[in-house]
């Protein structure tokens, strides 16, 4: 919980210092525009590709499968398009890397060993509420 906060306080932060440094080394207006555009063209990212991964679930759902990997890939579009949301040049960096496909190949491929490391140790706790 503690590293949740200190990651809610340490974005913003890391934000504001980078928009000054870029603000102050461009201009304000051309960031302000550099941001805009980033934001737009990640728009545009989520959008096309938020359609196609639809289009994939469609198709799994239609063969009578379960379309797993494909919403995994709608669940890290989301959350690109969040992170587009915020301002800032760090959370929109990350948020082209949600948005590309093979980038989110590899981040599918990270959660995967990830997951496989914490069943393997015992790191996730069962709770049964009655």
């Amino acid at each position: 919980m503690f590293k949740l906060f200190l990651l809610l306080l340490a974005v913003p932060v890391l934000e504001i210092y980078l928009i000054i440094k870029v603000g102050s080394a461009i201009g304000g207006l051309p960031t302000a525009a550099l941001l805009l555009a980033v934001s737009l063209a990640g728009a545009f990212l989520v959008r096309s590709q938020g359609f196609r991964i639809l289009d994939q679930v469609r198709g799994e759902l239609a063969q009578g499968r379960l379309p797993a990997a494909q919403l995994l890939d709608g669940a890290l579009i989301l959350l690109g398009g969040l992170l587009l949301v915020l301002p800032g040049f760090c959370t929109d960096l990350i948020a082209i890397f949600f948005l590309i496909p093979a980038t989110r190949r590899l981040i599918k491929l990270w959660l995967g060993l990830w997951l496989q490391s914490r069943l393997a140790r015992g790191g996730f706790l069962v709770r049964r509420h009655y």
